[in-house]
C-alpha cells in the first residue's frame, strides 16, 4: 500500500487540539510598534480560549511573566493557555510551525525550511522552532520529519481529501530552477496529494511573501473556495484579482464539477507612510465552532463576515482587529497554526 493512502494531510476545518502562536517582543519586527500589535495578540487570545486551547511561544520566563499579566488583566481565560520557552526570530507561526499529516499511529510533522520568505529576513531561529518545541514535549504521538525544501504553510491550501491549492508565483520564487512538473510531484509526494492546482495570478501590494495563497483564496468545505475579490476599477489590484477570479472560477473539483464560489469585499487602501498595506480578508483561522476573522476597522468588514458566515455554517464569525499586523505585511493566518484534535496532550 503506498504512504500516501495512510497518511493524510487534514483541512484547517477538522477537529482540532489547540492553536499555536508566539508572542510578539522587542527582538521581533514588532519592536517599534509593540504596544499596538500586543492588543491584537490579546484579542486573538481572548477570542481563542473561547473555543480552544492556545500554545503561546514565549523567548524567556520574563515575557511569560509579561504576557500573563497582560492576559489576566484583560480576564482571559489562562487555564486554556499553555506557555512554551522556545526561541524565535518572529511571530509568523503560519510559515515556520509545523505541517502535519495524520498517520496510522499518530502524527508526522513536516519540518520543511523556513527560510524568511527567501532570505528576505534573518529566519535561522524560526527554521529551528519545530524541533525545539518537539524537544519541549509540546506534541504526542509526532515523528519529526525534516525535509530541505523550502516551503511554508500560508503557501498550500488542501481540502483534506487529496487537492492542493497554490500559487505558482511563490514556488517558483523560492525554487527558480524547478519546473511546475517537478514542484507539483514534490508537493503530491511529501503532502500526500493526489492533484495541485496552481494559481498563476493574484497578488497584493505590500506582501512580502510572493503571493501566499492564504492571502488569496482559501478552500472551504463542501467543493467551495473563499477568496479575496476587487471591486473597485480604479485600484492596482483590480485587472490581476480579476484573472485570479477567473482563474478559480475555472477550476474544477474531482468530479469535474465547479467549486462553489465565495468572494470576499475588498477593503479601502491602508497606507503607513505612503506604504500600501496589505489587508486581505482572506487570511482567516477556522476553529472548532467558529472562523477568526481579521477585522481592519473597514466599512467592509460586516461584508466579509456576512460573506464567511454563508461560507462555513454552523460556525460563528469572530471580528479580531488586525490592523497591527498589516503593518509587517501578513495577517491573523499569518500569525496562527492550527494543530490537529490528538496532537497535544
Amino acid at each position: 500500500m503506498p504512504q500516501h493512502a495512510v497518511e493524510r494531510f487534514p483541512a484547517e476545518w477538522e477537529s482540532q487540539s489547540a492553536v499555536l502562536i508566539a508572542w510578539p517582543h522587542a527582538d521581533t519586527d514588532w519592536a517599534d510598534r509593540l504596544g499596538e500589535v500586543e492588543e491584537t495578540y490579546i484579542a486573538l487570545v481572548a477570542a481563542l480560549v473561547r473555543y480552544t486551547r492556545v500554545i503561546v511561544c514565549v523567548a524567556d520566563e520574563d515575557l511569560q511573566t509579561y504576557a500573563e499579566a497582560r492576559l489576566r488583566s484583560a480576564r482571559v481565560d489562562l487555564s486554556r493557555v499553555r506557555f512554551v520557552e522556545v526561541e524565535y526570530d518572529d511571530t509568523w507561526l503560519r510559515d515556520s510551525g509545523p505541517i502535519t499529516l495524520r498517520t496510522p499511529d499518530g502524527f508526522r510533522l513536516l519540518d520543511f525550511r523556513f527560510t524568511g520568505w527567501g532570505g528576505k529576513f534573518e529566519a535561522s531561529r524560526d527554521d529551528q522552532l519545530i524541533e525545539r518545541l518537539v524537544e519541549q514535549g509540546v506534541f504526542e504521538n509526532a515523528e519529526r520529519t525534516s525535509i530541505d525544501f523550502a516551503l511554508e504553510g500560508g503557501a498550500i491550501e488542501t481540502d483534506g481529501a487529496g487537492t492542493l491549492l497554490t500559487t505558482w508565483k511563490c514556488l517558483h520564487e523560492r525554487h527558480p530552477e524547478s519546473d511546475r512538473a517537478s514542484l507539483d510531484a514534490r508537493l503530491k509526494e511529501w503532502l500526500r496529494q493526489d492533484r495541485v492546482l496552481w494559481l498563476d495570478h493574484g497578488y497584493l501590494e505590500g506582501d512580502d511573501t510572493d503571493a501566499h495563497i492564504d492571502t488569496l483564496a482559501r478552500l472551504a468545505p463542501d467543493d467551495a473556495i473563499v477568496f479575496q475579490a476587487c471591486d473597485d476599477p480604479s485600484d492596482s489590484h483590480y485587472a490581476e484579482l480579476g484573472a485570479m477570479a477567473d482563474e478559480i472560477a475555472a477550476l474544477r473539483t474531482k468530479d469535474g464539477k465547479p467549486y462553489r464560489l465565495f468572494p470576499l469585499p475588498w477593503a479601502r487602501p491602508v497606507l503607513d507612510e505612503g506604504r500600501r498595506l496589505a489587508a486581505s480578508y482572506a487570511n482567516y483561522l477556522i476553529i472548532d465552532g467558529a472562523v477568526l476573522m481579521p477585522a481592519y476597522g473597514d466599512p467592509a468588514d460586516p461584508a466579509a463576515a456576512a460573506v464567511l458566515g454563508t461560507a462555513y455554517p454552523g460556525r460563528e464569525i469572530v471580528q479580531v482587529p488586525c490592523r497591527p499586523l498589516i503593518w509587517q505585511n501578513g495577517s491573523l493566518h499569518c500569525i496562527t497554526m492550527q494543530l490537529p484534535q490528538g496532537l497535544v496532550r
